[in-house]
């Protein structure tokens, strides 16, 4: 067996429809009046078969319907998604099955029928817990339907999560713990919080330019951050990555599939897919693999070949090595220091240079290297400059 076959592999269902386009969103989603789900699941279903064929050797440990607004899929295309996976590859022992929903599409019998497909884990999009913010927000949700959704969610699935977006303008440290005490009252064992960003191409951003939204300052923003470690710390569900916090074991496992580096499959229009697979001359070779982005385009492909993929190409050992760190270091556990020095094919003093692991360690950006190379609290805070001088070196390489 392959390390890779022997390690945990994940499988990424892209439904790309939403009832509306959040204004802060830059995800590959679309608002459609009608979508013809009979042929979405034919669809789904065709890509699951060719990605089987580039990984044949995989046992998948996680499932993840994401969006786009997932639970506006018939409850019949995600069994008929979930049954032909299961079909394909064999399955490791307590697959985490995940489906995103907002709580404008949750019905309780609609998530009846999702956890008698295989659903066992939700993940909502909350955002806010007050009007006036949700209505910022753009959401068509307001705090009572929320509340009513993650009720349901508690009542239909094993394991649940939510998520909130903090550092809105114009918020105190205050009011953002006294709105964390009321979310740690709704949750169960995962909540992700994420800081407002500006991104390129959405409404906000616009508005943004023009002044009319002006988001905390720098300093604020760290305080906002910092007030979220503690509370969640003090709640025992600690931060395991730097926006999504759990109880011990409970950390969401298709995400860590992604942050610890492993392979997985993305079906669905714009999904992304990292497969190891063996090149032409036997060696085994990363794929990075995109689907084409617009839905009907895509659609239209996977009924002519059997797939939407637009790009394939292979990554390079640098490229590799930066991909492990940018996704490794998000984590509280940070990077396997083994696993690390064998893509690296040297240590780490090699690799980066003694000098710059000590001046990081020094400055109290990362942890001593030990059996991990992990970021501190402070490093995590500024994560894009550690990771920059770290893929620096890789750069460099000689």
């Amino acid at each position: 067996m392959s390390t890779a076959a022997a390690e945990p592999f994940g499988v990424y269902v892209h439904w790309p429809f939403c009832l509306s386009k959040c204004p802060y969103c830059d995800f590959n989603s679309h608002v459609s009046g009608k979508v013809d789900h009979a042929r979405w699941r034919a669809a789904l279903t065709a890509e699951l078969r060719h990605f089987k064929a580039l990984a044949p050797e995989r046992t998948v440990s996680s499932i993840f319907f994401g969006g786009g607004t997932p639970s506006l899929m018939e409850p019949e295309t995600v069994d008929a998604v979930i049954s032909e996976i299961r079909r394909l590859w064999p399955w490791s022992n307590q697959v985490e099955i995940t489906l995103e929903a907002n709580p404008t599409s949750v019905e309780a019998g609609k998530f009846a029928a999702f956890r008698e497909a295989g659903v066992n884990r939700v993940s909502l999009g909350i955002q806010a817990l007050n009007d006036t913010d949700l209505e910022f927000l753009g959401r068509t949700h307001d705090a009572a339907e929320a509340r009513r959704a993650i009720g349901i969610a508690r009542d239909t699935f094993e394991r649940m999560s939510f998520d909130l977006i903090y550092a809105r303008p114009g918020q105190t440290v205050a009011a953002w713990r006294a709105e964390l005490k009321d979310a740690l009252e709704l949750a169960v064992d995962h909540i992700s919080l994420y800081q407002l960003t500006i991104e390129p191409e959405t409404p906000f951003f616009a508005r943004h330019a023009k002044g009319e939204i002006k988001l905390p300052e720098d300093e604020s923003q760290a305080a906002l951050y910092e007030a979220t470690q503690d509370a969640l710390e003090q709640a025992g569900m600690p931060a395991y990555e730097i926006s999504n916090h759990a109880r011990s074991g409970d950390e969401s496992r298709h995400n860590l599939v992604y942050w610890r580096y492993h392979d997985y499959a993305g079906i669905g229009p714009g999904a992304h897919s990292r497969i190891r697979i063996a090149g032409a001359d036997g060696h085994i070779v990363t794929k990075a693999i995109q689907t084409i982005r617009a839905p009907a385009i895509w659609l239209d492909r996977v009924g002519k070949q059997g797939h939407g993929i637009s790009e394939e190409e292979t990554v390079d050992r640098t490229g590799r090595l930066t991909e492990m760190l940018m996704m490794g270091l998000r984590l509280r556990e940070g990077v396997d220091k083994d696993r690390l020095e064998e893509l690296a094919g040297c240590d780490l003093q090699t690799l980066f240079g003694a000098g710059l692991l000590s001046d990081l360690e020094e400055a109290g950006y990362i942890e001593p290297p030990h059996s991990r190379l992990a970021a501190t609290l402070e490093g995590r805070q500024r994560l894009n400059a550690v990771i920059a001088a770290l893929t620096e070196r890789l750069g460099n390489e000689t």
